[in-house]
């Protein structure tokens, strides 16, 4: 299968298993199998990420990352009305996920759906359906179940501390693009699989023993906060901001030069920099003052690595995300060009 067509399949695959950050056996599964079925070594580490091990020429070890973590939610409560009041797991604006479909994951393995609304869902009953503050705590979850009671819910066995998913909506138009929920960062997991891919099939070999890192703690900030000891050099594969005062865009990839952790390392930005202009990939640098990546944690983790960060542009990140197909074909010509 051509590279391209086998990322935007994994990728439709990828944002339809549920994975909000901690919750991510099935999807690190699949990764692993994926990984082994071309060829490569894998390990978990002991909070659950996945380690995976490419041989090179040098004996020196490039370290990339991408995260399967997704944003999501965990029950909080129970009203009286069996609605479930949730936590947020990862930063998002709630007016992102209202009415959203979701599914509820119980402890004993059931899984229920529902869908995400406020407390005044309703033009035509709520005076304040449309001034009511979208917060925590004016919003809920309708259970798609015969529910009357807080007990009604009890005995479906959902209770406080169960994960809620949401739904992805994945679509490949016939212009190019992919939208989807979860993009941010299954769409560089792809990417990194089809790097594997082509290593595997094409007989490439990179010039330096390479650990991929897929990280399930990014997006509540301790993803990569260990990475293995051998790392010298670490690249976080992850989505490029788009909006007002940045420069990418959906169809370039983006050198982010500095984000909300400080800036990346100068000599590792300006060796991917002068890659994508020696290579003719369209690429753009930029600056993410609100972003943090799986580099951020390893380097407050106290490890001793020159860090940097690359990615495809996602646009509305963190909602309802659209990328290009040519966004993700930059990103990984760039990360060839860099470990060959």
């Amino acid at each position: 299968m051509d590279t391209m067509k086998y990322i935007i399949k994994t990728l439709g695959t990828l944002v339809n298993i549920p994975s909000p950050s901690g919750y991510t056996k099935e999807v690190m599964e699949f990764v692993k199998d994926q990984a082994e079925g071309f060829g490569f070594q894998c390990e978990s580490s002991k909070k659950g990420g996945l380690v995976i091990s490419v041989n090179g020429i040098k004996d020196e070890t490039l370290g990339l990352s991408a995260h399967v973590d997704t944003l999501g939610a965990m029950v909080r409560s129970i009203s009286r009305e069996g609605m479930l009041r949730f936590t947020m797991v990862g930063g998002y604006t709630m007016q992102s996920i209202e009415g959203c479909y979701c599914k509820i994951h119980t402890r004993d393995g059931k899984v229920y759906t529902g869908t995400i609304l406020s407390k005044s869902p309703s033009v035509h009953s709520y005076d304040d359906a449309r001034t009511l503050e979208r917060n925590e705590r004016n919003m809920e979850i309708r259970i798609d179940e015969v529910i009357k009671s807080k007990d009604d819910v009890i005995k479906l066995g959902i209770n406080s501390g169960d994960y809620v998913s949401f739904d992805a909506d994945f679509e490949f138009t016939d212009k190019g693009f992919i939208k989807s929920r979860h993009l941010d960062d299954k769409a560089s997991v792809a990417v990194l699989l089809g790097l594997l891919k082509d290593i595997s099939e094409g007989g490439l070999k990179p010039k330096r023993n390479m650990k991929l890192l897929i990280s399930n703690y990014e997006e509540v900030g301790f993803g990569a906060s260990w990475i293995p000891e051998d790392i010298t050099e670490f690249i976080a594969v992850d989505m490029g901001a788009i909006g007002d005062d940045l420069n990418g865009s959906e169809y370039t990839v983006s050198i982010c030069a500095k984000d909300s952790s400080g800036p990346y390392d100068y000599d590792l930005t300006t060796s991917l920099i002068n890659l994508a202009k020696e290579n003719r990939i369209d690429y753009v640098v930029d600056v993410f003052p609100h972003y943090g990546s799986d580099v951020s944690a390893a380097i407050r983790g106290g490890f001793n690595i020159k860090g940097a960060l690359i990615g495809q542009g996602i646009h509305a990140s963190h909602g309802m995300e659209r990328t290009h197909i040519n966004s993700l074909k930059n990103t990984l010509k760039l990360l060839k060009a860099y470990i060959l």
